[in-house]
């Protein structure tokens, strides 16, 4: 695999270009249940504060992403084509060589003290999850979090882990002092969907505890229901069972959001749909004949349909720019310090 190739654009927040070479890449394995067939590769990262593209659909401009692949191993998941930036496998190896920054905590304090760094929102889990099982080991997230408030940094995260909850106390006192925006991603409540298409992840339920639980705590979570899965999700009847599920759980808000299958998750995509539905290979063929996007027309009937059950059972959209900000939140649990919190793996079923 090819380490040293890696290379962002400088930017002004911060000035390098280098992500991390060859020297400072260890690789391990552990013969443990959880981390079977899985190999890490730890690198020193040089940068991890990243500007998003401009040509990039995103509404955020910074992000931090503190690891590379991803155990929930998402047939769909978009960010497979990075793994070819290192010359490793867009299909299984995603799932299983996993990147791990592990000094991503620290650069992160050191970018944010920078006179070049003006405090902008950092967004976090847009490009793989940073609460996947990798981070029950590596801890980054304390720590990354830490940092961010204590320099009122404003940031979200977005996540299908429910390993987030062992990060309750930092977030809320993150919450304190700056805008702190949670948004859980759940597509559908079909177990059958849900157990061939995100083999790796906790199960719907368990991700809308995580938004009860954040709730419960005053900390506003928002669902983004992504991806609705076209002829195998999309059915009326899901998606209500999937919106008045959300709704229950007390989320902030529902975004609903069409499957989209960029170049090294398309092909992934599509072998695993000739497996499991091949009758449905032509269709998502026809579907996606101009791109990764699935028409306009689509998306605004999907969009239309969630949006009303979502009046119906007492949500709304999420409002751009709203923020999440605690102003009076519960009765805080006893803070500790790091050293005194103890890492704690949630199950995934």
């Amino acid at each position: 695999m090819r380490w040293d190739n890696l290379s962002d654009h400088p930017t002004a927040a911060t000035g390098d270009t280098v992500l991390f070479g060859t020297d400072a890449v260890t690789t391990r394995t552990f013969d443990t249940p959880e981390f079977r067939g899985i190999t890490f590769h730890e690198v020193r990262a040089r940068s991890i504060v990243n500007r998003v593209p401009g040509a990039s659909r995103m509404p955020f401009e910074w992000t931090v992403n503190p690891y590379r692949g991803c155990t929930h191993a998402c047939v769909y998941c978009f960010a497979r084509k990075t793994h070819g930036y290192l010359d490793l496998d867009t299909g299984l190896g995603f799932d299983s060589q996993i990147v791990v920054k592990i000094n991503a905590p620290e650069l992160l304090r050191k970018q944010l003290a920078s006179p070049r760094w003006h405090g902008a929102h950092i967004a976090m889990g847009t490009n793989v999850d940073c609460y996947q099982r990798a981070e029950g080991r590596y801890q980054l997230m304390p720590g990354i979090i830490s940092a961010l408030r204590d320099h009122a940094n404003p940031f979200s995260i977005l996540t299908k882990g429910t390993l987030i909850l062992r990060d309750l106390d930092l977030l809320l006192q993150a919450a304190e002092v700056t805008d702190v925006g949670i948004s859980v991603s759940v597509g559908f409540t079909d177990r059958e969907l849900w157990r061939t298409v995100e083999p790796g992840t906790p199960a719907p339920e368990r991700r809308l505890d995580v938004v009860r639980t954040l709730t419960d705590h005053g900390i506003g979570c928002g669902v983004l229901m992504a991806p609705v899965i076209p002829f195998l999700g999309d059915h009326p009847d899901q998606l209500r069972a999937t919106v008045r599920a959300i709704a229950a759980s007390g989320a902030t808000s529902v975004t609903p959001l069409v499957l989209h299958l960029r170049p090294g998750a398309r092909e992934w995509f599509m072998a695993w749909l000739n497996r499991h539905h091949p009758h449905l290979v032509r269709r998502y063929e026809r579907l996606y004949a101009d791109g990764a996007y699935a028409p306009k027309w689509y998306q605004r009937r999907i969009t239309r349909q969630v949006h009303e059950l979502a009046d119906e059972f007492g949500m709304g959209p999420a409002r751009r720019g709203a923020a999440r900000r605690i102003t009076e939140p519960p009765a805080l649990p006893e803070r500790r310090t790091e050293a005194e919190t103890a890492p704690t793996q949630l199950t995934l079923l």
